[in-house]
């Protein structure tokens, strides 16, 4: 099984990747920062319905800071989701700001409420994060889902990703009567895959979520990776794939109970034939975004090492040894999608 055991260090936006962003229009000018949120004068814990301890608490802010806040907050709001058009503000408010002291980059969640129906959303505010901005470009371009993220100097803003996360699905969810467990276990088998293509690591219970999608008389998935702190940074390459998380094997149970190896090893074929497609299609992009990831230091040159050895055994391809940092990790990894249909060993998914 995997683990993540150490904390992994925040990196700082390098030149060449702070240029990458402002040429693809993801760093622009906003009201308020990062650090600007931490001048709260007190805070609760925030608990869930069902009265548990959600690891976030609720901060508040002095009658002479909260005014300027909030409507900053909302021009953040404007800017992620309408262009900078402030026209949509005027029947918006802040409900909370919460702040998650757990989490390696003790990010705030925003949440703001339209006045005229209740109807809610959130957004993220977070100390940027060189790894966390790859992981996020790289969902943006290589995977089914797109991504709304900007920067402004060391803050990062986040869309929030809707779905139900990965460890309640799996409480309340993955049980015979409420799954379907054959197209579960070919969407895990998917995800799996892009997590794995990706260099997307410590994919477990808190770290995805699942949209359930109903289509006529079957229900369908998505999974999607919401924490993209770990992009490129471990040296095993079992923490890039959900399937060895212990968090995740009630659904790995399912596979074993419900999918043939052959089909697993269709679906993987179909999932790498997908990525490929997609590299094509970005390809200007994604090659100014690895060569960026070439040229910088997200990770240790021990991690380095450890993972190109363990990638060349999976892919039986000695390619992967002439790397000397991630970003030439990855971009070996990108290339297997072209070179070779699927890894050549540890094929199976659900083999633990």
């Amino acid at each position: 099984m995997a683990a993540i055991t150490t904390k992994k260090p925040v990196y700082p936006i390098s030149a060449s990747l702070r240029r990458f962003l402002v040429n693809h229009h993801r760093e622009i000018e906003v009201p308020i920062t990062y650090s600007d949120l931490f001048h709260y004068t007190s805070s609760i814990n925030l608990e869930d319905k069902n009265g548990n301890d959600t690891y976030w608490e609720t901060v508040f802010y002095s009658q002479a800071d909260n005014e300027h806040i909030q409507a900053c907050l909302k021009q953040v709001y404007a800017l992620m989701k309408a262009d900078g058009d402030t026209s949509i503000m005027d029947h918006l408010y802040i409900d909370r700001v919460d702040l998650c002291m757990y989490g390696n980059t003790k990010p705030f969640r925003v949440r703001i409420v339209n006045k005229l129906n209740d109807l809610f959303d959130y957004f993220y505010i977070k100390q940027a994060d060189a790894s966390r901005i790859y992981g996020l470009e790289l969902e943006h371009l290589l995977s089914p889902n797109k991504i709304n993220y900007l920067v402004k100097g060391n803050t990062l803003l986040e869309e929030h990703i809707p779905g139900i996360p990965g460890d309640s699905f799996v409480k309340h969810y993955v049980i015979p009567q409420k799954v379907n467990a054959r197209r579960l276990a070919k969407e895990f088998v998917k995800f799996n895959e892009r997590c794995l293509v990706q260099l997307l690591g410590d994919i477990r219970g808190d770290n995805f979520v699942v949209e359930i999608i109903p289509d006529f008389d079957e229900v369908y998935y998505r999974m999607r990776a919401i924490d993209f702190d770990q992009q490129a940074y471990d040296g095993r390459k079992s923490i890039y794939m959900p399937q060895f998380f212990k968090e995740n094997y009630p659904i790995i149970d399912l596979g074993l109970k419900n999918m043939k190896p052959e089909v697993e090893l269709q679906y993987q074929k179909e999932e790498r034939s997908r990525i490929a497609n997609r590299i094509r299609t970005s390809e200007l992009q994604l090659n100014a975004l690895v060569k960026t990831m070439s040229n910088d230091r997200i990770s240790t040159e021990e991690n380095v090492d450890q993972l190109k050895y363990e990638l060349a055994e999976l892919y039986n391809d000695s390619e992967f040894i002439a790397c000397r940092n991630m970003g030439e990790i990855l971009n070996s990894s990108l290339r297997m999608i072209m070179k070779k249909p699927v890894r050549s060993v540890g094929k199976v998914t659900f083999n633990m």
